[in-house]
């Protein structure tokens, strides 16, 4: 499975694209891939939306589902889902009802 994630150009925000349409905050509320179609659906909308200068770094990254909240695989996304490693009382881990909301 996979979510699409980016950083949003005008804050740097790390950011994820929803159900809504939109890029969320929080891992919470991505879109989840489970096939190829879907995959390819979301980077086309990430092409477009890094075209469109909305967001930079654009990715398709691996998610375990866990509670039905999508939890990146690789630790350096998970740091970027939570925020800074060394303040728990900063970044989207200090904000756990935005981080659960789905």
């Amino acid at each position: 499975m996979k979510v699409l994630t980016a950083n949003r150009l005008i804050d740097g925000e790390a950011v994820w694209f929803a159900v809504d349409r939109s890029w969320a905050e929080t891992i919470g509320r991505a879109e989840v891939a489970s096939d190829k179609e879907t995959e390819g659906r979301l980077e086309a909308i990430g092409k477009t939306a890094h075209d469109n200068n909305e967001v930079v770094d654009v990715n398709l990254i691996d998610v375990e589902l866990i509670d039905g909240v999508p939890v990146p695989i690789r630790l350096r996304e998970r740091i970027r889902a939570a925020g800074p490693t060394n303040r728990s009382d900063l970044g989207k881990q200090a904000r756990p009802e935005l981080v659960r909301a789905a």
